[in-house]
């Protein structure tokens, strides 16, 4: 048996991943052909069958998930190795890819980014809007050293269909996780709504509003399952992409909207972001390096920019 190659060893993950080997192939900017012959030749190199066929798909042996398990740990030590490595030089070089959702770009990452221009300036960092799980792919592929993500399980447990996976990089080994802060939801309310002056509002009280919700991602998701969580199923009436919109959809007495504090929108006249008495939809919002990766210097720079910004928003 000869050594196991690690970019082989990558794409046996990735097919474990996503299911198929079109999936994988796509994932990996490869071939379908060119997937199934590494697969075939790490086996060939480990002396076991990876692949067996089911139906006309492919499905992986009990041997490949054996060399699956002690893969993420091989991968692990390559990071650590790496990390070690930075720190001989000294950390001051390196180039980190950070990604991230949107309302964590202009609260989080940019003056993250500002920071280490100043404590770091040859540490070179590059950015990316991407919503999670994609984000998470692109971390354990390494086109990505951060990721930043939100923990909505509260919220997301309570609606998550049955036999549903978290893919929110929560529970995976893969990765090292490091909480930056709390982000609560407050409601936007039009000028002259029934609740513009109570003293107490919960998102209960919303019942029987009209709903705007983000397009996709996170926002989206933490909205419908917030509501859902509460005992209601919101009426979605409209569904932006964009803060200033959705304020200016709540002004025309569109519907209401959950806006994430981090997001701080412009203020609009006529538009009332008020938060709730008690029990306010909220996430945690972390970073996730691959496991092994968090004592390099570059990405402990990074990190620590990452919770000083985290800090200076809340307080802000």
């Amino acid at each position: 048996m000869t050594d196991p190659d690690l970019r082989k060893l990558r794409v046996l993950r990735e097919l474990s991943e996503r299911g198929t080997v079109s999936a994988a192939a796509r994932a990996l900017h490869l071939t379908p052909q060119a997937v199934s012959q590494q697969i075939s030749a790490l086996g060939r190199e480990l002396g076991v069958p990876l692949t067996e066929p089911s139906g006309r798909r492919l499905r992986l042996t009990a041997a490949a998930r054996i060399v699956l398990r002690h893969a993420d740990v091989v991968f692990t030590q390559v990071e650590q190795l790496r990390a070690e490595l930075a720190a001989h030089r000294g950390g001051e070089r390196g180039e980190v890819a950070i990604a991230g959702f949107s309302t964590t770009l202009s609260a989080l990452i940019l003056p993250a980014v500002a920071r280490l221009r100043e404590t770091r300036p040859l540490l070179r960092t590059s950015l990316a809007e991407v919503d999670p799980p994609e984000s998470f792919s692109l971390l354990h592929r390494g086109e990505a050293d951060v990721v930043i993500s939100a923990d909505t399980a509260r919220a997301l447990d309570t609606a998550r269909a049955p036999g549903t996976a978290a893919q929110d990089g929560r529970t995976d080994g893969r990765f090292h996780r490091v909480p930056l802060c709390d982000d609560p939801f407050d409601i936007a309310l039009p000028e002259g709504h029934r609740l513009l002056d109570g003293e107490r509002l919960v998102l209960a009280d919303l019942a029987d509003e009209t709903w705007i919700f983000a397009t996709t991602g996170l926002c989206h998701d933490i909205g419908v399952a917030a509501c859902t969580a509460a005992g209601f199923t919101p009426q979605a009436s409209h569904a932006i992409g964009d803060w200033d919109a959705t304020l200016a959809a709540v002004r025309l007495g569109l519907g209401v909207a959950l806006v994430p504090r981090l997001a701080k929108p412009a203020p609009r006249p006529e538009v009332t972001i008020r938060a709730f008495s008690e029990l306010a939809p909220s996430r945690t919002v972390f970073a996730a390096v691959r496991e092994g990766s968090q004592t390099s210097p570059e990405i402990a720079a990074v990190l620590d920019a990452l919770r000083t910004a985290a800090t200076e928003a809340v307080a802000g």
